[in-house]
């Protein structure tokens, strides 16, 4: 655990300091439950009302909640990025050493950098290569001819199958697989025939994957992770996808083959995506959210009904009901109208 002071924290990322130059900080914190060792932030107006009690040593926030603060503050554009920039100067992840486990099972043909970590129980598949000061986290398998950039990070038990190409100072958390083989088949009378998926799999930098989550290999053509995008636990990218830069994935996303989402998009919670769709740059979409045809206008889109008591919600459903006997009866309102009208 690091320890810094507000004044080296200031001029390391360029903030405004109201306080004790010489106060330390060891941690993060909440503004309910910092201790007065922790730093917090404030981003949100509406939670300005945990600034009055906190007992941080000082908290991150923009000029306009300056006054408002009781205890030494830094001033910063963006209090939440700040934050994160000074948590991880704070909490540092843990320096693996180098070398290979004895455990580790390695092809002969596979080169592993010399600074590179390749943790117990761990698998490296034939002229597989693994980039300077990688960690190939316990139990991970690194399939034939892939190839890890440099400070790539596997935490552990991490599939990766052939051919799969991952950029510079990614992330991949415990049981994600990437590189298998997507749903492919093809209909033959009432048989299913299975299509090889003879396409590879491409991770740019600086992309973060989540637990359990899995990434398809392509059919034909590779399926594509933009640089700078953050997937959460459980999400499932299909074959052939492509996803945009610095776009963020919440958890149990499902996105069907050969969809293409575009740059710094929002994908809440439960999105369901359907095959072969293409989303345009800058689309949030809200949890639950279901996307059926193309989306090409940038913006916020929803479509999960939100929940509601089950008095209320009982009385919804009868209404959607009783939607098509309304539409017949007004149709046939209004073609009683108009003969009339044409009898007049």
């Amino acid at each position: 655990m690091a320890v810094l002071t507000l004044g080296e924290l200031a001029v390391r990322f360029g903030l405004t300091l109201r306080g004790d130059p010489e106060r330390a900080v060891e941690t993060v914190g909440t503004l309910e439950a910092a201790s007065p060792r922790a730093i917090a932030f404030l981003a949100n107006p509406r939670l300005a009302a945990a600034l009055h009690g906190t007992r941080a040593a000082a908290v991150i926030l923009r000029e306009e909640s300056l006054a408002a603060c009781p205890v030494d503050a830094l001033i910063a554009a963006n209090p939440h990025a700040t934050f994160a920039r000074i948590a991880a100067m704070l909490h540092p992840v843990p320096t693996a050493p180098a070398g290979v486990h004895a455990s580790a099972v390695v092809d002969p043909t596979a080169v592993i950098d010399p600074s590179a970590h390749v943790g117990p129980q761990t698998v490296i598949g034939a002229r597989a290569r693994i980039g300077a000061r990688c960690v190939v986290g316990a139990g991970s398998i690194v399939g034939a001819e892939t190839t890890i950039g440099d400070d790539t990070r596997l935490v552990a038990r991490v599939t990766i199958l052939e051919r799969v190409v991952i950029g510079a100072r990614v992330l991949v958390h415990p049981g994600a697989v990437l590189g298998a083989e997507g749903f492919g088949f093809a209909r033959d009378g009432e048989a299913w025939l299975h299509v090889p998926q003879i396409g590879g799999l491409r991770i740019g930098d600086d992309v973060e994957i989540g637990a359990n989550t899995t990434i398809d290999r392509g059919a034909l053509d590779d399926t594509v992770i933009g640089a700078g995008v953050k997937i959460d636990n459980l999400v499932q990218i299909g074959h052939n996808c492509t996803i945009g830069p610095h776009t963020a994935i919440a958890g149990c996303v499902g996105i069907a083959g050969s969809s293409h989402i575009g740059a710094r998009c929002q994908l809440g919670g439960g999105v369901g995506i359907a095959g072969h769709l293409k989303i345009c740059d800058d689309v949030a979409l809200t949890g639950f959210a279901l996307v059926v045809s193309d989306i090409d206008a940038s913006g916020v889109y929803s479509s999960g009904i939100p929940v509601e008591k089950a008095a209320d919600w009982r009385k919804v459903v009868g209404r959607l009901k009783r939607i098509d006997s309304l539409s017949r009866r007004v149709a046939k309102l209004d073609r009683q109208s108009n003969d009339g009208e044409q009898a007049e």
